[in-house]
């Protein structure tokens, strides 16, 4: 009869032992953002740019870009991967890359997401001397290569 309880009570407990504590929010590095969350890495890896998205995200190049995303988010954990593969790949040279993490309620501590009016993540913003150029929200129209280097003054 033990055995039996401590066999349901692992069962229980395993799922909630590996259960996610939460989403990251706050500003967070690339590399800290690939090491702890298996998801966003697992994508970085399966994703290879064609020739044509390299070409394209070389127009990012002197550009600031800011990435307001969910960790607990299926399009961040899909589309942010593919955009920091895009950058390492591409090797354009940005003037910033700013990743920040937003909780549930699309907020975060510095209050960046509710600078940038963010309603759905993930929000890719690139920017020039401070003006927003292009904006992709939560996925891409065409490709995450091309709406980004779409320039319109919005």
């Amino acid at each position: 009869m033990f055995k039996q309880f401590l066999l349901v009570l692992a069962l229980f407990v395993t799922p909630l032992a590996m259960a996610d504590k939460g989403p990251f929010v706050g500003e967070i590095s690339t590399t800290r953002l690939l090491a702890d969350y298996v998801k966003f890495n697992n994508e970085f890896t399966a994703f290879t740019p064609s020739n044509d998205e390299l070409t394209k995200t070389q127009k990012l190049d002197g550009k600031d870009i800011v990435v307001l995303f969910g960790t607990w988010c299926h399009d961040s954990e899909r589309e942010v991967p593919r955009l920091l593969k895009l950058i390492a790949q591409s090797e354009v040279a940005l003037k910033s890359l700013t990743l920040v993490g937003v909780g549930y309620d699309k907020r975060d501590p510095q209050g960046i997401a509710q600078q940038y009016n963010l309603k759905y993540t993930p929000t890719m913003i690139v920017l020039e001397d401070g003006k927003e150029i292009a904006r992709m929200i939560e996925k891409p129209k065409v490709s995450l290569a091309s709406d980004l280097s779409q320039f319109n003054s919005l």
